[in-house]
């Protein structure tokens, strides 16, 4: 089940607004230490800012990700 809708992420988002609409995004970001326990609120660029990680390697896993044969 991809579509355009779940594949399209954006560094503004939140977390939990990415996870909310892609499920099995919550394990990519999981392997960046990111959850959406306590930054759940937070933008997908704060985030990673916030744990010292550049957001596009973030987001080139979970369109990674979305791209992988189920």
């Amino acid at each position: 089940m991809t579509t355009a809708e779940t594949t399209i992420f954006d560094a503004q988002e939140t977390l939990n607004a990415i996870v909310a609409r892609a499920p099995w995004a919550l394990e990519v970001l999981a392997g960046f230490g990111l959850d959406t326990c306590c930054g759940g609120a937070l933008p997908l660029a704060e985030a990673a800012e916030r744990h010292g990680i550049d957001p596009q390697q973030i987001l080139a896993a979970l369109r990674e990700r979305a791209e992988a044969p189920r």
